[in-house]
C-alpha cells in the first residue's frame, strides 16, 4: 500500500511540473508520508539570538538532553568553551527549556535518533564534534581541508561546509567545503 501511494504520490508531483528533486528539497515528502531524515532546524528566536550571536546556533537535535542539561547551566556558561556566555535567569531558563524539549533524543527526526542512539550509553558529550555518529560522518574528510582550511578550521563550524545547516540540513548532497570545490576527488 505504501508504495503505491508513493508511486502515485510521484506521478502528481511530475504531472503538475514539479520535479521529484524539487519536492524533496521544499519538505513535501516529509509532510505527505512524515518520513523526516534531518534535523529540526532552530525556531526560538532567543536561542537564535543569544547563541548565534557568537556562533553557529547549533540544532538542539544535534546532542542528546544530557549534553545540553550540562552545557546550560548558571555554573557552566561562565566558561563556555573558553568564553563568558552568561545569561540573566529568564534567558536561561528560556533557552533551556527549547534545547532540552528538541534534544536528540527527544527528536523524531532520524539523523538525531542517530545522534541519540551514538551517545546513550556514553557520559554526555559537551562537544557536537566528540559525538561518535558525527565523527563518523566526518572521517574521511583530510584534515588539511578542515583543521588547515582558512576558512573553515574546525568541524564545529558545520555551517562553513554545510550550506543548507541553518535549515536542519546536514546531508553530504548539500556540502560545499570552502577553496575544495571537488572535494569528492581529492586523494
Amino acid at each position: 500500500m505504501k508504495k503505491t501511494t508513493t508511486l502515485l504520490a510521484a506521478l502528481a508531483f511530475t504531472l503538475l511540473g514539479s520535479s521529484l528533486a524539487q519536492a524533496e528539497e521544499e519538505g513535501l515528502f516529509e509532510s505527505i508520508f512524515g518520513r523526516h531524515k534531518e534535523i529540526t532546524p532552530v525556531s526560538n528566536k532567543t536561542y537564535q539570538d543569544e547563541c548565534g550571536s557568537c556562533h553557529f546556533a547549533y540544532p538542539p537535535g544535534l546532542l542528546p538532553s544530557k549534553s545540553w542539561e550540562k552545557l546550560l547551566t548558571a555554573q557552566a556558561l561562565p566558561d563556555h568553551f573558553g568564553e563568558n556566555a552568561e545569561l540573566d535567569a529568564d534567558t536561561l531558563k528560556e533557552i533551556r527549556e527549547y534545547a532540552l524539549a528538541n534534544a536528540a533524543d527527544k527528536s523524531d527526526r532520524k539523523r538525531s535518533r542517530k545522534i541519540a542512539l551514538a551517545t546513550e550509553n556514553i557520559d554526555a558529550p559537551l562537544r557536537i564534534t566528540e559525538v561518535r555518529y558525527i565523527k563518523r560522518k566526518h572521517h574521511e574528510i583530510p584534515e588539511k581541508m578542515i583543521k588547515g582550511n582558512k576558512d573553515v578550521k574546525s568541524l564545529s563550524y558545520c555551517d562553513a561546509c554545510h550550506t543548507q545547516a541553518k535549515k536542519g540540513v546536514f546531508d553530504a548532497d548539500t556540502v560545499r567545503i570552502p577553496n575544495y570545490p571537488d572535494w569528492d576527488d581529492e586523494d
